[in-house]
This record gives C-alpha cells, structure tokens and sequence, in this order.
C-alpha cells in the first residue's frame, strides 16, 4: 500500500464544457473505490457534482455555502455517498452569495483554507470542485490547494484559456500560497480515431510534460449519462472505459505522491 500525505486539490478549468466536473467526481470516486479517505467539496453554484453523486440539490438544507461563510459544523453539511471512503460536502445556487459576500470579508481568500484547517487530516485526498470563472471561489481554492489538477480536453483551442488559469495560479503562488503548483494535467474527450485528438494530446504533453497523467480520458457516452443516474462512473458503469481511465489516474495519482 502507498502511503501519501494529505492532498488538497483544486479541479480548475476556467473554460466551461472541459470534464471539469467529471473528473472532479470520477477521481475522488476511484480514490475512494481504492480505499483511500476522500472529501470532495462543491464549489460551483451549479452544483453539478452534487447532482452527479445522486444528491438532490433543491431538497438541500445545508450547503458548502453555510459552512464556508456561516458558522454551520462540517458534519452538518457532509454527507455520505454510496462509496464508504468518500465525503461530499454538497452545493447549489446559494453558493452565488458567497462571490458577493467575500467581496467585503477580511481574509476572503483564506476562508476556505480556514475552515480546512481542522477537518482536512481525517481526509488523504480533499478535491474541490471550482466554478468555471476566476472569482473569489476559484482563488479561495486556489489559496487551500496544494495542488491544480487541470482536465484540458482533446480538441480545437485546447490550450486557450489555460494561460490565463496559470497566469492566476502564478499570482496567487506569489501573493497568498508559495506551494501552489500543477499536481496534474488531465486529458479530457480523447477519440483515439481522429488525427486532432492526437495532434493536441502531444501538444499537452509538450507544454507540461510529466505533470500530464499517462491515460487519456476518452469520450464516453457511459460518462455523459452517468450524472443523470446520480452515480459516478465507476458505479454506473465499472466496465467502461471511462471509469477505467479514471482508475488508472488514480493510480498514477497515488504512485506520484508515495515518492
């Protein structure tokens, strides 16, 4: 058995429609599935990784909102999932307050990294699922994080919008958290069959090098249904070849940092 320290990862990808989401759910699923203590907090008001680990989010009474800027415990908030090592704490479109109300907070960036301090170490893995923009929920992941995990998807203008991720990621190093860095680059909607997907996977591969994980995620349809049977892939469909990449990052994953 490898053993890791305590990670806390921010899934971020400004750019919408990327797997951001999927990859947040299917990793800290596989991460679970391999026994390993995971938390994966919601973090985008849409809620969207909520919904796909089969949790309703209308019926919510409380949310990542209330414990990130209320005084509400985490065990109020976390909740079970149908894999046994794997926390959630949900979201929905309460979250929208939070981007105001951190407008005018002290130490806005730092609030999620507070309100980690003294839940993280029951977790090996914490995985925080980021809106797709760069505001103060982004940049309080960001400031919590020791590491970017990064989905870039296999197609046209791949790498469009990643300067202006890491360009953030560089102030952020600077001004509120040193050890920031790319944990992980994730392939995202790889079709093997057609000459692009090739073409921007080594264009990938070139720009980061060994931080991009071995196994591509391919495009799934297996992965796309998954979220509206309120299941991660790996329990939706543990044959796929979708939940079978995101085992093998895992994997990867858990290799890289028992060195």
């Amino acid at each position: 058995m490898f053993h890791v320290k305590h990670r806390v990862l921010a899934v971020a990808n400004q750019k919408g429609g990327v797997g951001k989401t999927t990859t947040a759910v299917s990793l800290a699923a596989a991460l679970a599935a391999l026994e390993r203590p995971v938390l994966l907090i919601d973090l985008d008001p849409q809620g969207n990784a909520t919904g796909g680990l089969g949790v309703d989010k209308a019926e919510l009474a409380q949310t990542t909102y209330d414990w990130l800027l209320g005084e509400v415990a985490f065990e109020e908030v976390a909740r079970s999932t149908e894999l046994p090592c794997l926390t959630l704490l949900p979201a929905n479109r309460d979250l929208v307050g939070a981007e105001v109300e951190l407008v005018g907070a002290e130490r806005r960036e730092f609030r999620l990294k507070e309100r980690l301090a003294g839940v993280k170490d029951r977790f090996e893995y914490v995985l925080v699922d980021c809106p797709p923009s760069l505001g103060f929920l982004t940049l309080n992941a960001l400031a919590a994080a020791d590491g970017l995990l990064l989905p870039i998807q296999c197609e046209y203008y791949a790498l469009e919008g990643v300067s202006e991720l890491l360009a953030t990621m560089e102030r952020v190093r600077e001004s509120l958290n040193p050890t920031l860095e790319v944990a992980g680059v994730v392939p995202t909607m790889w079709d093997e069959r057609t000459n692009l997907s090739r073409q921007v996977l080594d264009e990938i591969r070139k720009h980061f090098g060994d931080r991009v994980f071995k196994t591509p995620v391919p495009r799934s349809v297996r992965l796309a249904e998954a979220p509206s049977f309120g299941k991660p892939i790996l329990l939706y469909d543990a044959r796929s070849r979708g939940a079978e990449a995101y085992l093998a990052i895992a994997r990867e994953m858990l290799r890289r940092d028992a060195r």
